[in-house]
C-alpha cells in the first residue's frame, strides 16, 4: 500500500467516507485545474454532499498533509486574488488595494477572505503547483481569480469577447504588440504583477501609428491614465521582474464588467473560523498574537448553568460533574449541526459562535429541548441552562494561545445571557430582525417579547427580546 493510500484511508475513518470517496475519485480522475484551489462548498454540490461534512472532510485532509490551505485576499470589485497564504497569520496590512479596479479595501473575514484546498505534490503533481507555466487563460481560472468567481467552461471565449491582444513575456525581456485602438477605454494588465494601465481613447482619428511603452517590476501599483487617439498603436512592453508575464489589453465593457460580476458561494474565512472541526484541528495555529482582523457580522451565543452551586450540594460532587459533562457534551454536538463552534468554556458556561444569527437561534432552540428531555429522564430539574444570543461586528484574536474575539458584541452577547431564566432564550434585536430567524420563529409559533434592559458595562440600554 502506498503513503498516499494510506492517508485516504485515515481520511475515511476522520471524515464523511461519502466526502471522503468524492474527494480521493477526484484526486485520481479530476482534471488539474479542479484540484487547483477548490472551492469546497462547489465541490459540495457538485457532489452531491452536505456542505459541513464536506469542509470537515477537506480539512482532515488538509492536516493528513493530502492537500494545502490556502488563504486568499480578494478584491470585492473584480474577485481577483491580491494576496494569498498558507495561514491566516500571513494577513496583515491594514489595507489591500487592487490595481485593475484602482480601489483599497480594508480587509474583513467576512468576504474579503476565501481559504481552498490544492492537493499536495507529493500526492499528485499538477500543473497549479507552477503557475508561471500556465497558459494566460489557464492562469486567470486558477490562478488570479477567487474560487467564488462563476467563470464559464470556455472562458477562453469569455475573454476573447473583450481583449484586444495578449503575449507572454519571459523575464527580463521585451515585446512588442501592434494595434488598433478603439474608442473608449483600453485597460492593459498583467495578472501575474497586478500592473495596469488604462488608456483613454478618444478624439479624431488618426492614421499616424502612436507609440506608448509600459515597464512592469515588482512593485504592485496603477500606472495611471494616458490618453491616445482611436488608430494604430505601437505597444512596447518591458518585464524587468523575474518571472513570465501575461499583459493582456482589455476593452472596457459590458462583456468585462458581464464576467466580474459572475459570482458563486465560497468558503470564506468567517465561516472556517466557526467550524467546529476547524478550531478542534488548528485552534493554537490560527492567528498572530498581533493580529486583530475584522469581521463585520458575527453571532455569539453564551450559556450557563443556572443554580450550578446548588447541584454541587445537591446531588455531590461526583454526580454533579457527570451531569456537567454531560451537559457539555450535548451543546458541543449541537453548536456542530448548526454550523457554529465552541470558542470556550468557562465555569459551567460556553461561548459559541455563527456565521448568521438563525444559526445560533436554531442551536438555542435544541439546546433547551435536550435540557428539557435530560431533567425528564431524571425526574428533575437538576439543569436549567439560561441562553443569550448576539449579533455584530468584532475582532478575531489570539487570547492565551487559541482564537478568540474581542470587542463590544461579545460583551453585550454575555450580558444578555445574564438576563435570561431557566427556560427563556434572550436575544437582541439585530437577531430577531434577521429574515431567516423570523422563519424559525414563525415556523414555532414562538413570539418574542419585547423590553429594555440595562446590561451591566452598558452605557445605554439595549433593546432585547425574550424567547418563551
Amino acid at each position: 500500500m502506498s503513503e498516499t493510500e494510506a492517508l485516504f484511508g485515515v481520511l475515511r475513518q476522520s471524515a464523511d467516507v461519502g466526502c471522503a470517496a468524492a474527494i480521493e475519485g477526484a484526486v485520481v480522475n479530476a482534471p488539474d485545474h479542479q484540484l487547483c484551489r477548490v472551492n469546497a462548498l462547489a465541490f459540495a454540490t457538485r457532489n452531491k454532499l452536505d456542505e459541513e461534512r464536506t469542509i470537515a472532510a477537506f480539512l482532515h485532509a488538509a492536516r493528513l498533509g493530502l492537500f494545502e490551505l490556502s488563504w486568499n485576499i480578494l478584491c470585492p470589485a473584480c474577485g481577483g486574488v491580491l494576496d494569498a497564504g498558507t495561514t491566516l497569520k500571513t494577513i496583515d496590512h491594514d489595507e489591500y488595494s487592487c490595481t485593475l479596479c484602482a480601489a483599497g479595501y480594508k480587509p474583513t473575514l467576512d468576504e474579503m477572505v476565501e481559504v481552498t484546498f490544492t492537493v499536495t505534490p507529493r500526492v499528485r503533481r499538477i500543473a497549479g503547483h507552477d503557475p508561471d507555466t500556465l497558459p494566460e487563460v489557464d492562469y486567470y481560472r486558477q490562478i488570479f481569480w477567487s474560487s467564488g468567481m462563476d467563470l464559464p467552461d470556455d472562458l477562453a471565449a469569455s475573454l476573447a469577447e473583450f481583449t484586444l491582444d495578449s503575449i507572454e513575456i519571459p523575464p527580463a525581456a521585451k515585446a512588442v504588440l501592434s494595434v488598433q485602438l478603439p474608442k473608449g477605454f483600453v485597460i492593459v494588465f498583467d495578472p501575474v504583477t497586478h500592473s495596469r494601465q488604462i488608456i483613454a481613447v478618444k478624439g479624431e482619428s488618426t492614421h499616424d501609428r502612436q507609440g506608448l511603452s509600459i515597464v512592469f517590476t515588482k512593485v504592485r501599483a496603477p500606472l495611471g491614465t494616458v490618453e491616445l487617439r482611436p488608430g494604430p498603436l505601437r505597444l512596447l512592453l518591458e518585464n524587468q521582474t523575474d518571472r513570465r508575464l501575461l499583459p493582456t489589453l482589455w476593452v472596457s465593457s459590458d462583456a468585462l464588467h458581464n464576467l466580474l460580476g459572475k459570482r458563486r458561494p465560497f468558503l470564506t474565512a468567517k465561516r472556517l473560523l466557526t467550524n467546529q472541526t476547524f478550531r478542534d484541528l488548528y485552534n493554537t495555529d490560527t492567528l498572530d498574537p498581533n493580529q486583530r482582523l475584522t469581521i463585520t457580522s458575527l453571532t455569539f451565543l453564551f450559556t450557563d448553568l443556572k443554580g450550578s452551586t446548588a447541584l454541587y450540594e445537591r446531588v455531590g460532587d461526583l454526580v454533579a460533574y457527570d451531569l456537567v459533562r454531560q451537559h457539555f457534551g450535548v451543546l458541543h454536538e449541537i453548536v456542530a449541526s448548526e454550523a457554529g463552534a465552541v470558542v470556550k468554556t468557562i465555569g459551567d458556561a460556553v461561548m459559541a459562535t455563527f456565521s448568521t444569527p438563525d444559526r445560533a437561534l436554531a442551536a438555542a432552540l435544541q439546546m433547551r429541548e435536550a435540557m428539557t428531555r435530560i431533567n425528564a429522564e431524571r425526574g428533575n430539574e437538576d439543569l436549567l441552562l439560561k441562553i443569550g444570543i448576539h449579533e455584530g461586528p468584532c475582532l478575531a484574536v489570539r487570547l492565551n494561545n487559541s482564537q478568540d474575539y474581542f470587542g463590544q458584541t461579545v460583551n453585550i452577547a454575555a450580558r444578555v445571557q445574564g438576563l435570561a431564566s431557566s427556560r427563556a432564550i434572550f436575544v437582541t434585536q439585530s437577531v430577531v430582525e434577521d429574515p431567516n430567524t423570523a422563519k424559525i420563529l414563525e415556523r414555532q409559533c414562538l413570539r418574542p417579547s419585547m423590553r429594555r434592559a440595562a446590561l451591566r458595562g452598558i452605557t445605554d440600554e439595549t433593546t432585547v427580546y425574550e424567547i418563551p
